[in-house]
């Protein structure tokens, strides 16, 4: 009887394992002049080559350094001295892709770095594909597949919540989840292929009601996981959040004063801004991408035009609308404006503009019948600024910030990674057949088929099955190259 055990070798690691053979190296530091830069072997004969160039000033034998050291030396080509380097020696599996790994620290000259390299190359070694040195610490099995797509994520981080999230998921807590839930899943097929196997003497191994509570215990914690990503792609991504409302309502006085710099050109006259102008700013270590967008009006100008039709785009991609209008906006043309921009998830701010110029009172009045005039039930929060003044722009950030963080939902672990999403998806559509299958007294035979997808669905993520090589491929070929 199979019961997916986690040992076996997924058939796709030894796929790669033949597109992957050899000593590789890259630049691990971005290219171009600095202080220092790090150029990265890995392989097996990463010793053996380095020990052609390297020479320590200590006069320590190469192949006497221990490993996990670092040793002052040159590096020198037919007694040219090429610089002097910071070499560090990581002798497999006790490395990053578990093999043998050399990290030389070089001065950061263009020139330098690339002869470094070039004396590797004629001596045998392969260049480094983008990922290939996380592949490789995937398929030596230093790191499952959903930790080896965080470091990626890590690289791109731009705040410290997208930080955050995948520090979490590189240290396993998304992996053991992940395997929990698959092992749950492995008994459960367990107990269905039991019964099969001695259904000519009517054993009972599965208590079909303790059964459908595991089934809904499954179906919460995929949920909940899958659900959490609406929240961490945004924060991976930054959050969009579109300035709309009417012409000269103060969207670009708006944007100016949350950047604190004048990235919007602000006039008198309607239909200044034509493009959407975005930009990007960090609130409490979420990161926020601002979009100006033309103003919201009847016209013939045929630029303008565009600008308009591109802002109803902008909206529709936007988690959160800031929708101004000011004190003499007519309240039902407001309303119908923002009843044609709403759409599902989107989390919308009406606020009245320039509340200084009426002794920052704002009109309580005024945003509870626009409000009322809505057609259907829309959440919306209502409040009112003054693009003239910082402070009163306190209250906007803090919403903004609450905004997200009522995004995440209840799940502790959160995903970011839309191939993750897809894959808690199509497990959850397998759950719930299982489920109906249940309730419909379906044959065990039937209902194992379906525990199967669920099994493989959740062991995709961390590569506990088969992985395609072009899911592979597509997966690490994203990655700088170096890392």
């Amino acid at each position: 009887m199979n019961t997916d055990s986690t040992n076996a070798e997924p058939h796709s690691v030894k796929k790669f394992k033949m597109l992957s053979e050899g000593t590789i190296i890259a630049l691990a530091t971005p290219a171009g002049s600095g202080a220092i830069g790090i150029i990265r072997l890995s392989g097996p004969d990463a010793f053996e080559k380095t020990s052609f160039f390297f020479r320590s000033k200590s006069k320590q034998s190469w192949n006497k350094i221990p490993s996990n050291t670092i040793v002052l030396g040159n590096f020198s080509l037919d007694q040219e001295i090429i610089d002097e380097v910071l070499l560090t020696k990581f002798k497999g599996p006790h490395s990053y892709t578990g093999e043998n790994v050399v990290e030389i620290s070089c001065h950061g000259s263009s020139y330098i770095q690339q002869k470094i390299i070039t004396c590797y190359l004629d001596v045998g070694i392969n260049p480094a594909q983008a990922g290939e040195f996380t592949l490789r610490a995937y398929l030596n099995r230093k790191m499952d597949l959903s930790q080896a797509e965080a470091v990626a994520d890590i690289i791109a981080a731009e705040s410290a919540s997208a930080h955050q999230i995948a520090m979490q998921q590189m240290r396993g807590g998304f992996s053991k989840k992940m395997e929990n839930l698959r092992q749950e899943l492995i008994q459960f097929k367990a107990l269905i292929e039991l019964e099969l196997d001695f259904s000519e003497e009517e054993v009972e191994f599965a208590n079909i009601s303790q059964l459908k509570s595991l089934l809904n215990l499954l179906h919460k914690n995929i949920s909940g996981l899958k659900n959490s990503f609406s929240y961490g792609n945004v924060i991976k991504k930054g959050v969009p959040v579109a300035i709309a409302g009417k012409p000269n309502v103060g969207k670009s006085s708006l944007l100016n004063a949350l950047l604190n710099e004048e990235k919007a050109i602000v006039s008198d006259v309607p239909g200044t801004t034509r493009d959407s102008i975005e930009d990007t700013l960090v609130l409490s270590g979420i990161l926020f991408r601002f979009i100006d967008t033309a103003g919201l009006r009847e016209t013939k100008d045929i630029v303008e035009s565009i600008g308009i039709k591109k802002t109803r785009e902008k909206v529709s991609q936007a988690s959160i609308l800031i929708y101004l209008y000011q004190r003499d906006s007519d309240p039902k043309e407001t309303a119908k404006e923002i009843q044609k921009l709403s759409h599902e998830n989107l989390n919308l701010l009406v606020v009245e503009n320039k509340i200084d110029e009426h002794n920052n009172n704002f009109d309580i009045s005024l945003a509870s019948n626009i409000e009322s005039r809505l057609k259907q039930k829309i959440d919306i929060i209502k409040f009112g600024i003054s693009s003239r003044d910082s402070k009163s722009l306190i209250p906007l950030q803090k919403i903004l910030v609450d905004q997200v963080k009522n995004m995440k939902g209840d799940s502790s672990i959160v995903i970011n990674n839309s191939r993750h999403y897809m894959a808690l998806n199509s497990a959850l559509e397998s759950i719930l057949l299982i489920q109906k299958g249940l309730d419909n007294n379906l044959p065990g035979d039937l209902l194992s088929i379906e525990l199967k997808d669920a099994i493989n669905h959740i062991g995709s993520i961390t590569g506990n099955i088969d992985n395609d090589q072009d899911v592979l491929g597509a997966i690490f070929s994203q990655f700088c190259i170096g890392k």
